[in-house]
């Protein structure tokens, strides 16, 4: 396997592919049973492995490697048991980390391959909790990510956490106060059904709707009234073109200068420019303004 310059992805799935993993996958007891069976690799082993995949590309080689360290990801996969989520989701997601792992492993680094895939499999792992815990999103950022599982680890110690608490998480995160009561907030919510339901036959029960049913749109983003909107003002603006090539172009030129440009003439500049008095062209311009509307009106 050539380390640099090929997709990680397609290594991945030459090594799925390879693994064939002779394992139960309907139950998850005998799934953590049969991992627990594969002997683990001594280090002499796991070098002579890790070399033959580096440097020959043996899949086979892969397959024993991700096989003796199937039972790490499932130990790691247990401390994440406090959000809620399957456990057969989260060793499934470990187990894509490990093989990121295996594929990245350098024998000639001198350490072992379980110490080496510990920050892929909980990367991963990491990453699923933050993409299926909530439906909105609780954190995005790199920081943010640090402190929601820092944080959910404080919890479980602290229970409830007072202001003092609060400056001595943010002390040890290195963050400040304000973060982590945004954090903790967040933490508290719980996602709201945005469609709960009605039960119509209790009458004496207050009728739960949708936000939809009671929300006014300040926006009035009706598409009916869009259209409409947009047909008035294409129309009007095509009568007011017609007006307009209706004038003589001394009067057409006054208008558009003094009202349609973005940088407005003066009355003294269009006096200059046609050697007549400033209120000579304000008298123009009046004029042409009362053509236009009663143009526009008829």
């Amino acid at each position: 396997m050539t380390i640099k310059g090929e997709p990680m992805k397609q290594d991945l799935i030459q090594i799925k592919q390879s693994l064939a993993i002779p394992l139960p996958t309907g139950n998850l007891d005998q799934y953590i049973h049969a991992a627990h069976s594969v002997p683990i690799l001594s280090a002499e082993e796991e070098q002579g492995l890790a070399e033959r995949l580096r440097h020959d590309n043996d899949l086979e080689a892969a397959r024993q490697l991700v096989l003796s360290h199937l039972r790490f990801v499932i130990r790691i996969a247990r401390g994440y048991s406090g959000y809620g989520l399957a456990l057969g989701d989260l060793v499934q997601e470990g187990n894509i980390g490990l093989m990121k792992a295996v594929k990245r492993f350098d024998p000639d680094r001198g350490v072992r391959l379980v110490s080496f895939a510990v920050h892929w499999i909980r990367a991963e792992i990491h990453e699923f909790i933050l993409r299926n815990w909530r439906i909105v999103k609780v954190a995005t950022t790199k920081a943010q990510r640090k402190l929601f599982f820092n944080l959910r680890s404080s919890k479980k110690r602290l229970g409830w956490l007072s202001q003092d608490e609060v400056n001595a998480v943010a002390e040890d995160l290195g963050v400040k106060p304000e973060t982590v009561l945004e954090m903790e907030s967040r933490l508290s919510g719980q996602d709201v059904c945005f469609d709960p339901t009605v039960d119509v036959q209790d009458e004496e029960e207050p009728r739960y709707l949708a936000p939809s049913a009671y929300l006014t749109d300040t926006n009035q983003a009706d598409p009916a009234s869009s259209v409409e909107q947009e047909d008035y003002t294409r129309q009007n603006t095509a009568k007011l073109h017609d007006a307009l090539q209706q004038l003589d172009d001394r009067s057409r030129t006054i208008l558009e200068e003094r009202w349609l440009s973005e940088n407005k003439t003066t009355l003294q500049e269009l006096a200059g420019r046609y050697r007549v008095s400033a209120e000579r062209i304000r008298q123009l311009e009046k004029n042409a303004i009362q053509k236009l509307k009663a143009t526009l009106a008829a």
